[in-house]
């Protein structure tokens, strides 16, 4: 999305033309960078456990918003498959923190 914003929304996934790209580009590039953050917490996650929880908060976000405009919610024009694609990414996601974190949490430390 970051790259091509316009192929991706409006080409691909049916969405109604951008007014402006802007803050598509934005969206991809904090995706992106969302995306290190997870990979630098999972690398120290004995010590930072407690900011996997954020992520959790993100995706229940998104999801939120996603079914929102899966359900309706989109603009005039917009097609729904990019929301549904969201939401169901979004929940499987979800389930697969929640089940780490859950495995985590009962795990003994070593020594």
């Amino acid at each position: 999305m970051a790259v091509l914003p316009g192929t991706v929304l409006v080409d691909l996934f049916g969405q109604a033309a951008p007014v402006d790209a802007v803050f598509a580009r934005l969206a991809g590039i904090a995706a992106f960078c969302l995306a290190l953050n997870m990979v630098l917490v999972a690398q120290r996650i004995e010590e930072i456990w407690w900011f996997s929880w954020t992520f959790v908060v993100l995706e229940v976000g998104t999801i939120g918003v996603s079914l929102a405009n899966a359900l309706g919610a989109r603009p005039a024009g917009s097609g729904a498959l990019l929301w549904w694609l969201l939401t169901v990414v979004g929940v499987a996601f979800l389930a697969l923190l929640i089940a780490g974190l859950a495995k985590t949490g009962t795990e003994t430390p070593p020594g």
